[in-house]
């Protein structure tokens, strides 16, 4: 009776497996495939997206493919031409531009490849099926208050915007005006782009610091920027006189706040944001379609207060 009970066990489990092999292939028996279109491997906030999204697509028993589009709009419809001639099931879509991604999805969407964006938002309801989107708003709300605080109600300070046809940028920014321009006595003294680059923000801030040398602090719309920042203010000897704000909760941002050069972070979770887009990927492929325009993910403040909870493990 043992034996019989095991061999059943066996079969059974084998049924299982085979049938869970069946769900993931196309109609002609080759595995099926997600494409995971970045708008930049040259941050690590964004490797990290890419590459969770891909590894949980092959958790699911996907063969998952990582597109770069480095932060070029002709390159990420080069990447969509490719994905839709090569058959792609679905598509996990981190967009380059708010309104120049909308053609993009829209042609997938004809083709019959669904996509599901993360992180960042396209200015379309249908396009995507849905877009996973962190509370970029709440979130600079929370940070303009603490910078309000800080900053004792008074002082000039730079703003550092990202790219500026992300929507991110605009309600990054957004959230946080609406908070600090409240206090009269908190002036800004210069805003600029940096597109999210590092390098860029260490070269604006340089610049702006020439024209406005009496500068208490500035806000950068993520953490490679504010990181780009805190160089030149550290190069210029005013590290103790000017307060850096960022956004993104990354590894050096948040090892930064424990050292004590940055002043706070927002934190965003790129890995639930990306495994999730895969698993809903994977729900909609199997038969789901039930599913909302938008799919907002909590942001966490990161202080002094609070930084050694999030401190990464080394």
């Amino acid at each position: 009776m043992k034996k019989i009970f095991l061999i059943k066990l066996m079969l059974g489990l084998l049924i299982f497996f085979i049938a869970g092999s069946c769900n993931n292939k196309s109609k002609n028996g080759d595995l099926k495939k997600m494409a995971v279109v970045i708008s930049t491997l040259n941050n690590p906030w964004f490797v990290v997206l890419g590459e969770s999204a891909a590894e949980r697509a092959q958790e699911l028993g996907y063969v998952a493919h990582i597109f770069d589009s480095q932060n070029n709009s002709a390159k990420e419809a080069e990447h969509f031409d490719n994905i839709i001639a090569m058959g792609y099931d679905a598509i996990l879509f981190n967009p380059t531009d708010a309104d120049g991604s909308v053609l993009n999805v829209k042609r997938a969407k004809e083709a019959g490849i669904p996509t599901f964006c993360m992180d960042r938002e396209i200015n379309s309801r249908d396009a995507a099926v849905t877009q996973l989107l962190s509370d970029n708003f709440t979130g600079c709300v929370k940070l303009g208050q603490y910078f309000v605080r800080q900053m004792n109600k008074k002082g000039n300070y730079v703003e550092i915007l990202g790219l500026v046809g992300d929507n991110n940028t605009w309600n990054r920014s957004s959230g946080f005006h609406s908070v600090v321009d409240e206090f009269p006595d908190l002036v800004m003294v210069a805003q600029q782009s940096a597109d999210f680059d590092r390098n860029k923000a260490m070269d604006v801030m340089e610049t702006i610091m020439q024209a406005n040398p009496d500068i208490d602090a500035v806000f950068c719309g993520n953490d490679a920027m504010a990181m780009g920042a805190y160089q030149a203010v550290l190069a210029a000897g005013k590290a103790d006189e000017v307060k850096v704000f960022g956004f993104d909760g990354a590894r050096d941002a948040v090892e930064g706040i424990a050292d004590g050069k940055i002043e706070a972070t927002v934190m965003q979770f790129p890995v639930l944001m990306s495994r999730t887009s895969a698993e809903l990927a994977d729900q909609y492929i199997n038969g789901n379609r039930d599913f909302s325009s938008k799919t907002p993910v909590e942001v966490i403040l990161i202080t002094p207060e609070n930084v050694k909870e999030y401190l990464p493990e080394n």
